[in-house]
C-alpha cells in the first residue's frame, strides 16, 4: 500500500494498484497448502504512453513475476491493473484476447523464447494470422516490413532460429511484439543474456521503436547502468515490495533507500579509490516464504533501528520532491 499516488493524473496508459501474487505451498500426501511464496505483494504504479518504468532489483526479487501478472499470463492474488481505464482482470476471455493486441513482451533468452521448429515468417506472423489481421502474401508482406524494421533482411523470413546469433534471435522476438501494433511492452531482462556491443544496439532499436511508434515500455532488469540508459522513471523492487521509486535522474543523483544505495555503490567505478565507498548489506536475501516483520529490509540494513523490526513502513513522497517515493522509516 502506498500513502501518496504521484501517477493518479489523466494520461496513465497503464495503472498497477496494490498488485499481489502469491504461490501456494503444498505439502503431504493430499498436498494441503502450507504456505504461501509472496512474489509480488502489494505493487503500485503508472505508466504513461511514450515512457518507460524501469524495475530494478535483485534475482528474485518479483520483477518478472510483476510483468508477467500484468499481462495475466499468471493469475493475480490482488490488486487491479487498468489499461486506458478498462480493468485487465475483469475481462472475459474474447475481450482479453482483444486487448492482448496492445499488451505485448519480450523474453529474456533470445534461445528459449522461440520455437525452433518454426521459420521467422511462422513465428513473427503468427499473432497476425491469429488476430486474423492479414492471411498469405499481405501476411508476409507485413512480416517482411517487421524484419525490416528491427534491422533483419527480409528475405530470412524463412530462416529457422538456429541460423541466427543472439542478437538477431531478439530483434526477432521484438519484431514478433510488434507484431499487433501494441502501445504497451514488457521487456522482460531483453539484454541480459547479450552481449555487451549487442546490448547496446538492442536498446538502441527499442529506443527508436518507441520514438517512432509512440510505445510504453515496462523495461525489467537487474543492470542499474541499462535502465540509467533507457528508463524515464525507476522503481526499485526489493522481496516482493517497490521500496523507492524517482524520476531516472533523481534517483541516480539522490538515492535515499538503504537498499537502493547499496545497489548503486556496487556498481563499477573508473575511480581507484570508489572501492572503499561499497555499502555492503548484512547477510542473506529472507525467503519470500517468511518474510521479515516490519520492514522486509532491516535484518540487511546498515541503518536499522528500533522501529524497523516492529512496523512496515509505507512508500511514501518526499515532502520537498513529491515525484520521490521511498518506503523507509528514516524519512517518514
Amino acid at each position: 500500500m502506498i500513502a501518496h499516488d504521484p501517477n493518479s493524473a489523466a494520461g496513465v496508459l497503464l495503472q498497477v494498484r496494490d498488485l499481489a501474487t502469491h504461490f501456494p505451498i503444498r505439502r503431504g500426501l493430499f498436498r494441503r497448502t502450507v504456505g504461501h511464496v509472496r512474489a509480488v505483494d502489494g505493487v503500485s504504479f503508472a505508466i504513461r504512453s511514450g515512457r518507460t518504468l524501469g524495475l530494478v532489483g535483485e534475482s528474485g526479487c518479483g520483477k518478472t513475476t510483476t510483468g508477467r501478472t500484468i499481462l495475466r499470463l499468471i493469475p493475480a492474488t490482488a490488486g487491479t491493473v487498468a489499461f486506458e481505464g478498462r480493468s485487465v482482470f475483469d475481462l472475459e476471455p474474447e475481450e482479453l484476447r482483444r486487448l492482448r493486441r496492445h499488451m505485448q513482451i519480450i523474453f529474456q533468452d533470445p534461445y528459449g523464447s522461440l520455437n525452433p521448429r518454426m521459420t521467422v515468417g511462422g513465428i513473427v506472423g503468427e499473432a497476425i494470422a491469429v488476430h486474423r489481421l492479414a492471411r498469405g502474401r499481405a501476411r508476409d508482406q507485413r512480416v517482411a516490413a517487421l524484419l525490416e524494421r528491427v534491422g533483419l533482411d527480409p528475405a530470412w523470413i524463412n530462416r529457422y532460429p538456429h541460423e541466427f546469433s543472439g542478437g538477431q534471435r531478439q530483434r526477432i522476438g521484438i519484431a514478433r511484439a510488434l507484431a499487433l501494433e501494441p502501445k504497451f511492452i514488457v521487456c522482460d531482462e531483453p539484454v541480459s543474456a547479450l552481449d555487451v556491443s549487442i546490448q547496446a544496439q538492442i536498446l538502441n532499436l527499442l529506443e527508436r521503436l518507441q520514438r517512432e511508434l509512440g510505445l510504453a515500455y515496462l523495461f525489467i532488469a537487474h543492470d542499474l547502468a541499462v535502465v540509467s540508459h533507457i528508463s524515464d522513471d525507476v522503481a526499485v523492487m526489493y522481496l516482493g515490495k517497490i521500496v523507492e521509486q524517482a524520476p531516472n535522474r533523481t534517483l541516480y543523483k539522490n538515492p535515499l533507500h538503504p537498499y537502493t544505495k547499496c545497489l548503486m555503490s556496487a556498481v563499477p567505478k573508473a575511480s581507484p579509490g570508489a572501492a572503499a565507498d561499497r555499502i555492503v548489506p548484512r547477510g542473506e536475501v529472507p525467503s519470500a516464504m517468511n518474510p521479515p516483520s516490519g520492514c522486509t529490509f532491516h535484518p540487511r540494513c546498515p541503518w536499522v533501528f528500533d522501529r524497523c523490526p516492529r512496523e512496515e513502513p509505507l512508500l511514501a513522497p518526499m515532502a520537498d520532491d513529491p515525484d520521490h517515493l521511498v518506503r523507509c522509516h528514516l524519512y517518514h
